[in-house]
């Protein structure tokens, strides 16, 4: 599929479901706003230029301002189409549960494996002084990159597929202080009848009781005990085989930070920018992964 027909494939993927429900999502400050440009048109320059690797707004516009004024002739300046951007920042989330609805076939009988990842407004010492989108970010630690951050924490539970990347089946944006345990608590009443694997943070002292309860087999690598400096080697051995059947979901993380570039957002100024920044490139990967993928 040529860069032409992925276009069109986005183009009229957003069209079907706006004009059903996702307008309810958009804001609407004027009856005379000018819509010559339409909101359709706003998402699916976003989209396209998120999965053709452009990680800045900026980079998007000047992209399509450059080459693709024949497909949107109407086109606005730099700041309107921000602004427009940012009024519709409330349809990428239904639209992401959208595309996720309309994957590809779930296994039921894998398990799941699950993780999250940063989102990086503001990082080490410079987050203390850090405002933006204060109604969801703030400050936390991510222990994989070791690293003090002002942002986001992007939580995925996802359906093992041998020889294929996890299929996400859960996604929820928290702030950067709630840490993976506290939102795998929130959700796990929800999860029955199947193993989940997860790190280290996932550990809870009330497994064996949720087992029992729900069927769900919570399976981490062992914590060593305090002042005990080496695994016993069944311990050992128990925790490199939950760290191999975990890794595909490490490598979707990968794919996603590769393909869009969400990790970083340091350009980010506003609520509205991070709505736009996280479930816009989520939705943009996803919907690449499911429809466009096979003919790229």
């Amino acid at each position: 599929m040529n860069w032409q027909e992925r276009l069109i494939t986005i183009y009229l993927y957003v069209c079907k479901h706006y004009q059903q429900n996702l307008w309810t999502y958009s804001q609407r400050m004027s009856h005379y706003a000018d819509l010559s440009f339409s909101d359709e048109e706003v998402i699916t320059l976003y989209l396209f230029g998120v999965m053709d690797k452009h990680r800045e707004i900026k980079g998007i516009y000047e992209y399509a301002d450059r080459h693709l004024r024949d497909w949107f002739p109407r086109l606005p300046g730099y700041v309107t189409y921000v602004q427009r951007l940012n009024r519709v920042a409330d349809v990428f989330a239904p639209l992401l549960a959208l595309i996720q609805q309309e994957q590809e076939t779930r296994n039921s009988g894998q398990v799941w494996l699950t993780d999250s990842f940063p989102v990086i407004l503001v990082r080490q010492g410079h987050r203390f002084k850090a405002c933006v989108a204060k109604q969801l970010a703030d400050s936390g630690y991510c222990s994989t990159k070791k690293l003090y951050y002002h942002g986001v924490r992007v939580h995925i539970i996802g359906r093992r597929q041998p020889g294929s990347s996890p299929i996400p089946e859960y996604i929820d944006v928290t702030g950067a202080s709630d840490h993976d345990g506290k939102i795998f608590d929130q959700i796990r009443p929800q999860l029955h009848n199947n193993e989940l694997y997860g790190d280290k943070a996932y550990q809870r002292p009330d497994a064996e009781e949720v087992r029992q309860a729900q069927n769900l087999t919570v399976l981490t690598p062992v914590k060593k005990q305090k002042g005990q400096h080496h695994l016993e080697p069944q311990d050992q051995w128990l925790s490199t085989a939950v760290s191999r059947v975990r890794q595909p979901i490490e490598a979707l993380f990968a794919w996603i930070e590769e393909k869009t570039g969400i990790e970083c957002a340091s350009q980010v100024r506003s609520y509205q920018g991070l709505m736009v920044h996280v479930f816009g490139k989520l939705a943009a990967a996803l919907f690449f992964w499911n429809f466009l993928r096979a003919s790229s």
